[in-house]
């Protein structure tokens, strides 16, 4: 388990524990059975109505930001064609700001996976939607699939799918076999995570190796001449789409790639529309496939405090953190992952507190919820807030990637970052309480989760 004794995490530990044991005035109390917190609070009566129209409210911010989503996803695209059609250092540049504002709205929509919705259900809407977030947003990815790559001794790779003609097999003993031949979106959705998860052939994050290509900066872990520093990313030369081998192919694979997360996410905004058949139907009652007040909100909650704690907290940031390895941060090729730290936590704010783009969009969950239980979590926002913007302002001297290494001045505040995300990710268990949820931080913690 990950050591949560750093400044300011006892104090919130405090808090929590106070909130949770005296939020609704008497006969609460924590529990602690074999490791496990369960909460034996008196909920505050929230009534049926308040709970669907707090559900509205959730379901009103995902149709927002996924239509956001889409809408910057469709700009990418644009400048992905017109780098295409006219590859030069200017149009590169512009698309590769094009990515990184799309990378802005899609980050805030990652709170809606995890609750079985159509961004990951495994079944049910799955079938309807497509439950593309593994096409969207898999990774890490093992960029030697996808095209070249250098070793730290210089060393040109080879054997991906961009340099074969034909048949390509990716690695893993269950792996199919593609034809290659012509690069299209069919063909990239047959090999994506195909053979295993880390091959990766879809998505921003094959965009964005494309793009930018590798951050070589192997003098973390062993001695090269390749390193460029602490606030350069991937230099990918725009020679790989001109005068170079397979630049054509390269073309391809980035225009179908870049076409693909147009129509996953044009998936998303039909599945949020009120219609008959979507999934905001089924989450608000109504329609054949209704769901069920208490399920969807218990759904939710367990997705909040799953996605904080066990994905943002654990997997995306105490991995890099703790090993320390850019290979295992979020968007290590354009050194971006502080705005996908940032932008997954803002997602979580606003469908706490009902929020979207600093505009308050209805009620709230968190404006349910008896003053205590806001002012816990009030406390939580305000110190993470303050150190995702240390964070933030210390781009300029370090990137993510060199902020994790040992010695960094900035690496205590990211160890401090993920461990009140984790404490935040198990105050949702007294937020479930009030709404007559049943919840043990069991339930908010990936049982597959690296163990830190």
């Amino acid at each position: 388990m990950i050591n949560t004794n750093i400044l300011g995490s006892i104090a919130l530990t405090a808090i929590l524990t106070l909130s949770i044991s005296g939020c609704s005035g008497g006969g609460g109390g924590t529990e602690t059975l074999g490791g496990t917190t369960t909460t034996e609070t008196e909920s505050t009566d929230i009534s049926a109505a308040n709970k669907t129209i707090a559900l509205t409210t959730y379901a009103n911010i995902a149709l927002a930001n996924y239509t956001d989503a889409l809408n910057d996803a469709l700009a990418l695209n644009t400048a992905i064609d017109s780098f295409v059609a006219s590859p030069e250092t200017t149009t590169l540049e512009a698309a590769k700001n094009a990515w990184k504002n799309a990378r802005v709205s899609y980050g805030t929509t990652e709170i809606f996976r995890l609750a079985d919705g159509p961004i990951d259900a495994e079944d049910g809407f799955a079938s309807t939607f497509g439950a593309p977030e593994g096409q969207l947003n898999a990774w890490p990815l093992d960029e030697n699939m996808i095209d070249y790559t250098t070793d730290a001794s210089g060393a040109i790779t080879s054997g991906n799918i961009i340099d074969t003609v034909g048949v390509f097999t990716p690695s893993g003993t269950e792996a199919s076999s593609v034809d290659v031949t012509n690069i299209t979106k069919e063909t990239l959705s047959a090999l994506n995570e195909n053979g295993g998860d880390a091959n990766v052939a879809t998505g921003y994050h094959a965009v964005e190796f494309l793009l930018w290509g590798q951050d070589q900066d192997y003098n973390s872990f062993i001695d090269d001449t390749i390193t460029n520093g602490a606030t350069t990313a991937g230099l990918r030369s725009v020679t790989d789409y001109t005068s170079s081998a397979n630049a054509d192919r390269r073309k391809a694979y980035l225009v179908a790639a870049s076409e693909l997360i147009v129509d996953d996410l044009q998936l998303m905004v039909d599945a949020w529309t009120s219609s008959a058949g979507s999934y905001r139907e089924a989450l608000l009652g109504s329609g054949s496939n209704a769901i069920a007040t208490d399920t969807a909100l218990k759904q939710i909650f367990i997705s909040m405090g799953t996605f904080i704690k066990s994905e943002l907290a654990n997997e995306r940031m105490a991995v890099a953190i703790l090993t320390p390895s850019e290979e295992d941060e979020h968007s290590c090729f354009s050194d971006n992952t502080h705005v996908d730290v940032d932008k997954n936590y803002r997602g979580f704010v606003n469908v706490l507190k009902g929020e979207y783009k600093g505009s308050l969009q209805g009620t709230s969950f968190y404006s349910l919820l008896p003053q205590t239980n806001q002012d816990t979590l009030d406390t939580f926002i305000s110190s993470i807030d303050t150190k995702i913007t240390a964070m933030n302002n210390a781009i300029t001297s370090e990137h993510f990637d060199y902020q994790i290494k040992d010695g960094s001045s900035n690496k205590d505040n990211l160890v401090s970052i993920k461990n009140e995300l984790r404490e935040l990710g198990d105050a949702i268990v007294s937020v479930a309480t009030e709404f007559d949820i049943s919840l043990s931080t069991d339930d908010v913690t990936d049982a597959d989760e690296t163990q830190l």
